[in-house]
């Protein structure tokens, strides 16, 4: 299907607002709070599946779920819904019976893909190991981000701090360990409110794959994510998830590629206390154009290789004509 683009909405400025900072209290799990209409916890029997076929399964991870556990105790896990659903596809040869190609928090939602064979699996891993997967996340971010667009590069390294070996941080916190290069391009979608605080719904496209990248760089530009209670240390307890969920999928896979989008789970039907105030642009909209964005790149990349390939056969042949006249 041929890509369309959709145009932004242009309206007035929003009034400068900056995001509520709280105390940072031991980093501990949040307690429990009641979900929002149609956001149940996750259970074992309630696998959302996206696509599948004879190499993939693509799921919809729920928000309070693990991908997979070493644990015999741990049993709520998708590795658990999968063997439930899919008794049969299940691979002995593996320890967690199912190959999954990359990895998502256990807060965060959205697209995850299975691979069904050791083959499939390695060509979606090549995929990720090369940058050619094309991944978009949507979020809310605490207060109103300016400007609309921006990409935040900050090498991200892990933190030794007393208390949050868990955690990453970027490359000017004091004991930061091993940063490494990091980007992620940010498109504000709608500004609105949550809970009555100010709160910008944005588009994030991770450029690099660093452990918890799109947390710590928007916590470093000051609009951490809505519910993330790992990075505001505790404070950020109200909401009953972390509102980060992965929305597309793509993979540049031969002899077609493996695409697919988890639904939007940040809208007023989904959960009421996310209030939009004025929309910039879609998400169909926005995905559309990362994706021409992205096929563009691919193009101008291949045209490279071709000019590199054929600069390389015309150095070859010189030679060979060298070497002949000298006979």
């Amino acid at each position: 299907m041929e890509p369309f683009s959709v145009e932004p909405t242009i309206g007035v400025e929003p009034p400068s607002v900056e995001p509520t900072i709280g105390v940072e209290p031991p980093s501990v799990e949040p307690p429990s709070v009641e979900p929002t209409i149609g956001m149940e916890p996750a259970s074992v029997d309630n696998l959302s599946v996206l696509y599948q076929s004879s190499d993939y399964i693509l799921v919809d991870k729920h928000w309070d779920i693990r991908i997979d556990s070493k644990m015999w105790y741990e049993k709520h896990t998708v590795q658990r819904q999968l063997g439930l659903r899919f008794p049969d596809l299940a691979d002995p040869g593996t320890y967690y019976g199912f190959r999954f190609c990359h990895q998502l928090d256990y807060s965060t939602s959205g697209v995850l893909c299975v691979a069904l064979n050791k083959a499939a699996a390695g060509r979606a891993y090549s995929c990720f190991k090369d940058r050619r997967a094309t991944k978009a996340y949507l979020a809310l971010l605490r207060g109103w981000v300016e400007p609309e667009t921006m990409t935040l590069d900050f090498p991200i390294g892990k933190n030794t701090a007393e208390g949050r070996t868990h955690m990453m941080c970027v490359q000017s916190t004091e004991g930061c360990e091993n940063p490494k290069p990091c980007q992620t391009q940010l498109t504000v979608l709608e500004y609105g409110s949550y809970d009555g605080g100010p709160v910008t719904k944005v588009l994030l496209q991770p450029l690099t794959g660093r452990t918890h990248q799109l947390r710590v760089h928007c916590d470093a530009v000051g609009h951490p994510i809505v519910g993330d209670y790992t990075y505001s240390l505790g404070a950020d307890s109200a909401p009953y998830r972390m509102m980060l969920h992965a929305h597309l999928l793509h993979l540049p896979l031969e002899p077609r590629p493996l695409q697919a989008t988890a639904p939007d789970p940040f809208t007023t039907h989904t959960d009421p206390r996310w209030c939009p105030q004025r929309s910039l642009r879609t998400v169909e909209g926005a995905v559309e154009t990362l994706l021409q964005r992205r096929a563009e790149m691919g193009r101008r990349e291949q045209e490279e290789k071709k000019k590199e390939e054929s600069e390389e056969q015309r150095r070859t042949c010189q030679e060979w004509l060298s070497e002949w006249a000298e006979d």
